[in-house]
């Protein structure tokens, strides 16, 4: 099967089938010569042969593949072909031939006359799979930096800028602020001089300023052809390759995130490229939103300080003096209007103690360890002025992890809710769950409206006339500082039953 104008019919065609496909194909001898090959063979095997091996017009049939190639025999494709050869056995691997720059896919075929060698061309596809790997590693790295609660806001920037510019092959990356018409370059892993910490110039003259007027990124790689010649960015800074996205925080623009070099780039940014790139902008985007966040709870828990002080000094000491003198009214008299007096003053000592709860302690709990809840349950129910109602305890478990101060305080306000509610004689059931990981507490006094059950654990929400409207909300936020859920439903007497789940037992 040489091409030979004595070749038969059948040799002809499958020529001819041959020279179509898209893969090399060559045969060698037993001898190492080549004996046939399809269009595409004898491409690959003219480009690898030395120069002056195989003359203009020649064929590279005839001629010994080993001696015709230099260093074959240095190569995996040396080892492969005698081992089918040796084994009589097909051998299929994947090499890289440097010489060509070219990864190939080689299947070979022996027989006792030769070789049948297939050669597909898989540079491009172990090219993607190179670049995959590359950005599951970048990926990796951007997520490891991301969870580092050591780094500061700004160190974690600066990481992932360095990260870019590996991953991006560049050499400069920013985080600009853009205000006033002034770019300013907050953070930078960069070489060129005006891109570093602190560096600022106009809009007009900075790359960013087409950056923010695009949904999506902004990407150049050769600027000199791309029409930036002129333009005042261009002559400042020289940039010829440019990728870069807008930052923003809480919908309103900040600045931009970029990456660049003064050389142009030669190929385009690919998607997974852009992709990471937007990546890193919506992560910068909810850092910063975070940061501010976090500045404006910072305020509030300041007002909340300052609130805090106010309550405890300017109103706690007067109710205190108030509640002294009617102490000393009551052992002098025998008024009636003594007693409604006492409850008023009793309900503002309430309500500012559960204000300043709210307050200072919020939802924060200081440890878990192990409790009885039974225990805590008659310790708490001894301090809520319960008067003559009952306390029922029915639980299969009584040990659970949580932080028993913070606990008692949800079942004190709990107990006093269904006094408040239920009368002085209401009966309330500590207990098990049947078919949860938790426990409720229940009593029987008038329930709890379905229509007012969403709204029983907002601030301020009371339906008594004896109520502050805290205690509820306080029981809702010490349950979700324990990660429990809190619910309300019907209890089996007919009144209220507060269930909480997601309760960690201890060890008992």
């Amino acid at each position: 099967m040489s091409g030979h104008p004595r070749a038969s019919a059948s040799d002809q065609d499958l020529q001819a089938v041959l020279d179509r496909m898209a893969d090399g194909f060559f045969a060698l001898d037993a001898d190492w010569t080549v004996a046939y090959s399809n269009e595409q063979g004898r491409r690959i095997l003219r480009s690898a042969m030395s120069d002056g091996a195989v003359g203009p017009g020649e064929s590279v049939e005839g001629r010994n593949i080993w001696d015709s190639i230099p260093g074959s025999t240095e190569t995996e494709f040396y080892d492969q072909y005698h081992r089918a050869m040796e084994t009589q056995e097909p051998v299929s691997f994947d090499s890289y031939y440097e010489p060509l720059d070219t990864w190939f896919e080689a299947r070979v075929f022996p027989s006792e006359s030769g070789l049948s060698v297939y050669l597909r061309d898989v540079t491009e596809q172990r090219e993607l799979e190179r670049r995959q790997r590359e950005s599951l590693r970048a990926i990796q790295r951007l997520y490891a930096v991301s969870s580092d609660h050591e780094r500061s806001f700004e160190e974690k920037v600066e990481a992932i800028l360095t990260l870019g510019c590996e991953y991006l092959d560049v050499p400069n990356g920013f985080l600009t602020r853009i205000e006033d018409g002034t770019q300013h370059v907050e953070v930078s892993h960069a070489e060129h001089p005006l891109l570093q910490p602190g560096k600022s110039c106009p809009l007009d003259e900075a790359y960013c300023k087409r950056t923010i007027e695009r949904d999506d990124l902004l990407t150049v790689v050769n600027a000199s052809e791309e029409g930036w010649a002129g333009d005042p960015a261009y002559e400042t800074f020289g940039l010829e390759t440019y990728i870069g996205g807008r930052v923003e925080v809480d919908g309103e623009r900040y600045g931009t995130l970029c990456f660049a070099a003064t050389t142009p780039r030669g190929k385009p940014f690919t998607d997974t490229q852009r992709t990471f790139v937007e990546l890193l902008t919506r992560w910068v985007s909810y850092e910063l939103e975070r940061q501010r966040a976090a500045a404006r709870l910072e305020r509030e828990r300041d007002r909340l300080d300052e609130f805090a002080s106010v309550v405890s000094h300017d109103l706690r000491n007067p109710l205190n003096t108030a509640m002294g003198h009617l102490d000393l009214l009551a052992a002098e008299s025998d008024s009636e209007r003594i007693a409604p007096i006492e409850r008023s003053l009793t309900r503002m000592k309430t309500l500012i103690d559960d204000l300043l709860t709210l307050a200072r302690d919020g939802v924060q709990v200081e440890e878990f360890v192990d409790v009885d809840l039974a225990e805590t349950a008659r310790n708490a129910w001894s301090t809520a002025e319960t008067a003559d109602a009952e306390l029922s305890i029915e639980l299969d478990r009584t040990g659970i992890r949580a932080d028993e101060s913070r606990l008692r305080q949800l079942l004190e306000n709990l107990f006093r809710n269904s006094i408040d509610h239920g009368g002085s004689d209401v009966t309330v059931r500590v207990e098990s769950l049947p078919d949860a990981v938790g426990f409720a507490v229940a009593d029987d006094g008038p329930g709890i409206p379905e229509a007012q059950r969403e709204e029983v654990f907002e601030t301020g929400f009371t339906t008594s006339d004896e109520g502050t409207g805290f205690g509820l909300s306080i029981v809702a936020e010490i349950a979700a500082a324990h990660d429990w859920t809190v619910s309300v439903t019907d209890g089996r007497d007919g009144g209220a039953r507060f269930e909480f789940e997601g309760v960690e037992f201890a060890d008992e």
